[in-house]
């Protein structure tokens, strides 16, 4: 003995829905009208949001083209320019952050 009944396809499953709804109150029909509105409104919204900011900016990486017949020298050189600008950097952050401690006060 099956527990729920047959369902035979959706236009059964409508119309007896509608017989059910027929027997309530017209405040029960608003009410369960409002329900079904409501949590389909809360399932679109879940949708949308599901399609923005999900995926994450492209990323451009930029590289420095050299020759194949750069020398030692310039290849040193340009690592201690590099390391210069590192440097300079790091020390600007720095600078930046120590002016952010000194206007809250931190120590």
């Amino acid at each position: 003995m099956p527990v729920f009944p047959p369902i035979h396809g959706p236009r059964a499953a409508f119309g007896d829905l509608r017989a059910f709804l027929r027997q309530r109150s017209r405040e029960q029909v608003i009410g369960a009208t409002m329900a079904i509105l409501v949590t389909i409104i809360i399932l679109i919204l879940f949708f949308v949001d599901s399609k923005i900011n999900t995926e994450p900016p492209a990323t451009i990486i930029y590289v420095e083209d050299y020759p194949t017949n750069r020398t030692d020298a310039e290849i040193i050189a340009d690592q201690k320019r590099n390391q210069a600008e590192l440097e300079r950097r790091k020390a600007e952050s720095r600078r930046k952050f120590q002016e952010i401690q000194n206007q809250l006060g931190m120590e």
